[in-house]
């Protein structure tokens, strides 16, 4: 019997209304087990889905490591302890991303041996499976050692959520070369490539995240972020001023109603709402953090993700990639 997916319904800047329309698609679309965490007299109707009641909310601007402390009562701590006592198989949410991650490490806690947990990012690769860029945003220091683990952690995941038999790993920095980089690029670059078990491609540039001749690039959280932003806000602006092109007038509008039927498929592709959301890699369990501005088709596929991820054993994957000795 599949466990339940604990869904965070008061985070996200339009909770609970869409985080509970993303539950209920979840739940009919995709035949999911959706559980609810939430203030029921915040919630509203809850569209027939099971509820964990709290009496506590992690707001967008409260301190992480201090509201997870004291609001032991909030939907994302009690999220995080359904996944911890086996009473859930994952859990997702679209609220405050550092107290997401904080309940995450302190409440599920991290597998043996993992020094620090990284965020995944699945980035559109057309013709093949997504590219996968971590770490975007757990951890923005980083040493050599920190980065090598992120690509064990993200070979076990391409290959089991993907099917890759031995993922390229590639390295973010400012030159295919090796000597390229800042001291941790160099140093991580020389590590990786005397890695047993990595399939290291080398060295890939900015220009190389979409599409990525690579299955994971790997970076630290600050420089992940920043690139993963970028990509977002690169998006947006080509696809704005495409469709303010096809509104010029009326022969361009007669263009655009040609176009359209081929444009939106590859529009929606690259739109964050058709991947749903990031998975923390490094824990003893599934915890995938969505968007703050998550609409109902975000956390509808952010639902989807976390029972493909638990369905396929990532976590034991990830266990195994860390410490081959604790396999079974």
């Amino acid at each position: 019997m599949t466990l339940p997916i604990a869904l965070d319904a008061m985070g996200g800047d339009h909770a609970p209304g869409d985080i509970i329309e993303g539950a209920r698609r979840a739940v009919d679309e995709y035949g999911l087990d959706v559980t609810l965490v939430g203030v029921p007299e915040r919630m509203g109707d809850p569209r027939g889905l099971e509820v964990v009641s709290c009496s506590e909310v992690i707001e967008m601007a409260d301190e992480p490591g201090a509201s997870v402390r004291q609001k032991k009562d909030s939907s994302l701590v009690r999220a995080a302890e359904l996944v911890r006592d086996g009473r859930a198989s994952a859990m997702v949410s679209a609220g405050n991303t550092g107290a997401t991650m904080a309940s995450a490490l302190l409440r599920i806690g991290r597998l043996p041996g993992v020094v620090r947990p990284c965020i995944a990012t699945l980035m559109p690769n057309p013709g093949r499976h997504p590219a996968v860029l971590l770490d975007s945003g757990a951890n923005s220091e980083c040493t050599p050692e920190m980065l090598v683990q992120f690509a064990h952690l993200g070979t076990a995941f391409v290959r089991t959520r993907f099917g890759v038999v031995d993922p390229s790993v590639g390295l973010l920095s400012i030159g295919e070369e090796s000597s390229k980089g800042t001291p941790l690029v160099k140093e991580t670059h020389e590590l990786l490539r005397a890695a047993p078990g990595l399939n290291f491609f080398g060295n890939v540039e900015g220009r190389d995240l979409v599409p990525s001749p690579v299955d994971l690039v790997v970076t630290d959280g600050f420089t992940g972020n920043v690139a993963l932003k970028t990509l977002e806000g690169a998006f947006r602006f080509v696809l704005q001023n495409l469709l303010e092109a096809l509104d010029e007038d009326e022969v361009t509008r007669e263009a655009g109603r040609i176009l359209m039927p081929y444009l939106v498929p590859r529009a929606e592709r690259l739109r964050p709402e058709s991947i749903g959301g990031s998975v923390l890699l490094g824990l003893k369990g599934i915890c995938i953090i969505s968007h703050g501005s998550s609409n109902a088709t975000a956390i509808m596929n952010a639902l989807r993700v976390a029972d493909e991820m638990a369905r396929a054993g990532v976590v034991e994957a990830t266990r195994f990639a860390i410490r081959p000795d604790q396999e079974g």
